[in-house]
């Protein structure tokens, strides 16, 4: 098995009875990743907010040879589904990402939001490792669909801020002959 890395500075895995949050970075992996707003503030409503998360999305996930399938971005969100060659670049990417989006975005602003990013969970991203090609081909349709399920449009294809980049087909075959998926580790939502 692969080794991995894990975000979480404890070794104590669960606290107060439910499992402790932790970032894995995994070399030859697919990643499910998504972040909010705080607050579901709609950072991006504007056009020059989108393309600002557009610039630095593709600058940085180019700087870490970090391949993107398909993303989507909302007012207040994004989801992404891609291929990580190499784990330990997943962490700087995304606060590169996080860091200067948020700046920017910032300064379209009105009135600053600080933190711009962060859940209820103190989190400023989710990430996971796509477990098999069920959960792969699951992942990628919900990116897919953001758009229609948010009521934005009918047709995922008349929503210029959901963008694929690679078929799911041709990145499910490739994912498989690489080993990419996370294989063996049991997913509870998906019954495994």
């Amino acid at each position: 098995m692969t080794w991995t890395r894990k975000s979480s500075s404890s070794s104590v895995k669960v606290y107060q009875g439910r499992h402790r949050f932790e970032h894995w970075y995994r070399d030859n992996q697919v990643y499910f990743i998504t972040a909010r707003c705080r607050a579901r503030y709609p950072a991006f409503d504007s056009d020059p907010a989108k393309g600002i998360f557009w610039d630095r999305f593709t600058h940085y996930t180019k700087q870490a040879n970090f391949t993107p399938w398909v993303v989507s971005l909302l007012d207040n969100h994004y989801h992404i589904l891609g291929y990580c060659k190499v784990g330990d670049t997943l962490g700087p990417m995304m606060r590169q990402i996080h860091g200067s989006v948020a700046k920017l975005v910032n300064d379209l602003l009105d009135e600053r939001r600080v933190p711009f990013w962060v859940d209820a969970g103190h989190r400023n991203y989710f990430d996971g490792c796509i477990r098999d090609e069920r959960q792969c081909r699951r992942a990628y349709r919900y990116v897919l669909h953001q758009s229609v399920r948010h009521g934005i449009c009918d047709d995922w294809r008349d929503y210029a801020h959901t963008r694929v980049y690679i078929e799911l087909e041709r990145g499910v075959k490739r994912s498989t002959e690489l080993g990419a998926f996370l294989e063996g580790v049991p997913y509870k939502r998906y019954g495994q």
